[in-house]
Order: C-alpha cells, then structure tokens, then sequence
C-alpha cells in the first residue's frame, strides 16, 4: 500500500469539531465518510436493544466466547454512531476475536454530559451479571467515557472489567490541560480551540476538572481495582504530553498499563485504513494484544 497522508488528514478532519463547525454538517460528514454497508472480513452485524439502549452486535467468524467489547465511539461527544464506527468496529472485532457491542449513545449539545455515560452504564449494567470478561474500549472523546464509566462502577462489576482500550484519549478539558500552555505543540487535526469548544459542548465550565469528565483529574485512591489499560496514539498527536501524564498517574496507582506510539502518525490515524498501512498494523497489534492475554500482565509499558 502506498501511504497517502494528505489523503488521511483529509479524511480524519472529519471527526473533529472545531470552532467553525456547524453541527449538522459536522455530523452529517461523519455519517457520509465513514459509513458503508459493507464490513470487512465477513463480521457479522445485528442490532440489539441492551436494557433499553440500542446497539450494534459485531460478531467475528472466530470469536472468543469469554470476553465482549463494548466500545464508546468518539465524534467529539457532538457526531458519530454506531453506524459510522461500524466498520472500524468491525476490523477490530475481526483482528481481536472478540464480539463488540457499540451503543448508541446520545449526543451534546442536546444531551449533555452524563448522558452518553449514563447509556454506557445501562449496557454494562444488563452484561456484567451474565459475562465473565468484558473490555471497556473508546477513542478520542469516547475514551473520557470509557475512563468516566469504568471509574463509576460498583466493585462488583468493575471486577468484571477484563481491560481498557483507549485510542487517542481525550483527558483533560480543563483550563489547565498541556495544550493550552505548551506553545510548541502542533497536530494537523486537533487545536486548543477545538478542544476548548468541544468540552464547553459537553459539560459547563466548572465542570471541567470533572474526574468523569477529564480522566486526568482522576486520584490515584479512586483507580484501585481497575484493569490493565492498553493506550495506542500517534507520536505527532496535541495530546500526548497530557497522556503520558495520565500514564504516570496509572503508575502512581500501581495500574498497569501500555503506552503504544506510533512514529511520525497523526490522531486517530487508525480511521485512515484506506491512505495509511499502519492503520492496519496497529489494528492487528491491538488485536494480537487481546488474543494473547495482554491485559492480563502486570506491566508498565512505553514505547
């Protein structure tokens, strides 16, 4: 495959709502790029109502029996849908062997914070009493959820919680957060303003520094029992300096986890599956992490 990053950036843009963005179109332009009725390597799609809450059921040809997924899709917490993360969902499904159930969450400004977390929540909640491993996974903004959720559970399910599977994170929306400071941060998709504008969508301002809003305000005595997390970034990523802050925080308390940067890609390089291969390789990585039993070591590892 020959990489083609201007072709990937163009196409990546569109998961970022930015100061100029309208949200209709912004919308409508994620459903348009990303949507397809065609899913790779033969996975399986239905639809399932999970107590109460509508959700795509992604199974593989080869899946293991005793793990599910349940993904938060990104979008800014303004776009995005089961539909339009269905195909990513579905080569990561194929690559794991691992069944993904991706709800439908409901979007700011309409609905704001904590309501995409409270139907996260409902579908964990009618799952845990039934599955013996389930992997909490999100990118970009749907990773502050899955952290929110994950850090909302009673011990009785988040001993339930097999892993954590974040692409991108999204961490820190308070007034405080790196990017907002470190003048010499640059990314061909994300700016401070945008991330400014998307938090000011999701929750008010004294809210920011919200744990289950920006994860990085989260104490190392609130993370006691939490799974193994797995993390996967690009190196030229506005937020990387705040993820290996929250790194560091998981170390503080004795979380084990995986920091996997990938050199020289841009934020959520793995949507650009069709411009970029290391979108591919990064899938199968993240894959063959799960399928080899890597949440279950108690490791901290960077690179």
């Amino acid at each position: 495959m020959a990489n083609n990053r201007k072709a990937a950036i163009k196409r990546l843009k569109n998961l970022v709502f930015t100061p100029k963005s309208e949200i209709g179109k912004f919308r409508e332009n994620i459903e348009k790029e990303f949507s397809s009725v065609f899913l790779p390597n033969r996975v399986e799609h239905t639809e399932e109502t999970i107590n109460g809450v509508v959700c795509d059921v992604l199974t593989p040809e080869v899946y293991a029996s005793d793990r599910v997924m349940v993904y938060v899709h990104g979008g800014s917490f303004i776009g995005g849908s089961r539909k339009s993360w269905r195909v990513f969902c579905a080569s990561l499904a194929h690559a794991s062997s691992t069944k993904i159930i991706v709800p439908e969450i409901r979007l700011a400004p309409e609905h704001p914070f904590p309501a995409a977390l409270d139907d996260v929540k409902l579908v964990i909640k009618a799952l845990y009493p039934n599955e013996p491993n389930i992997i909490v996974a999100g990118d970009a903004s749907g990773a502050s959820i899955a952290l929110s959720l994950v850090l909302s559970l009673k011990e009785i399910a988040r001993n339930k919680i097999y892993g954590i599977l974040l692409f991108s994170p999204w961490l820190d929306f308070s007034a405080e957060a790196p990017i907002y400071h470190d003048k010499k941060l640059k990314d061909e998709l994300l700016s401070p303003d945008a991330m400014r504008r998307t938090g000011n969508m999701y929750t008010y301002t004294s809210n920011l520094t919200n744990p289950h809003v920006s994860p990085q305000y989260m104490l190392p005595n609130m993370l006691e029992g939490f799974p193994n997390v797995y993390i996967q970034m690009g190196e030229k990523e506005i937020i990387i300096n705040e993820t290996k802050k929250f790194c560091m925080l998981l170390r503080s308390a004795h979380v084990p986890y995986t920091l996997d940067i990938w050199p020289d890609m841009m934020h959520m390089f793995q949507f650009a599956e069709e411009f970029l291969e290391d979108s591919h390789l990064a899938i199968d990585k993240v894959g063959k992490f799960i399928k080899d039993n890597g949440f279950n070591r108690d490791v901290f590892a960077e690179g």
